[in-house]
């Protein structure tokens, strides 16, 4: 685990509000409780400043990809603040339905349609899908 003063946590954390906004990042810092916090400073330290600076990869395909990979795992909660991450990243609706539609054969057409409904719910509220 990394100590709350490790520059790599203030790093992590600067991307991570980037992707996600101000106000989400402070949220989950404030519902953290002494048990929690430190699970949010190795996810600040150790995902966003370790994995999600490197090179190699741009934020949109990492979006992909960690969409691919939640639709996988079935993280609904994660899973959706990722579609909004995706948005933040440069994804359209059409990368996020395409890469949907090749998760299916993968990851099992319950586990796609399930994102779908969630990704919609979430495109939609984001003002990305035209409400019914």
């Amino acid at each position: 685990m990394r100590d709350a003063d490790d520059p790599g946590i203030a790093a992590g954390l600067a991307v991570r509000r980037a992707v996600f906004g101000t106000e989400a990042v402070e949220r989950n810092y404030t519902n953290a409780t002494p048990f929690s916090r430190p699970a949010q400073d190795w996810i600040a330290g150790a995902v966003w400043a370790d994995v999600w600076t490197r090179g190699g990869l741009d934020r949109r395909t990492r979006s992909l990809v960690t969409l691919a990979m939640l639709t996988a795992l079935n993280r609904p909660t994660e899973f959706e603040s990722h579609v909004r991450a995706a948005l933040a990243n440069g994804c359209t609706v059409a990368d996020i339905q395409e890469l949907l539609l090749h998760t299916a054969p993968y990851c099992g057409a319950p586990a796609a349609l399930q994102a779908f409904r969630q990704a919609e719910r979430v495109l939609t509220e984001a003002g990305a899908l035209p409400s019914d």
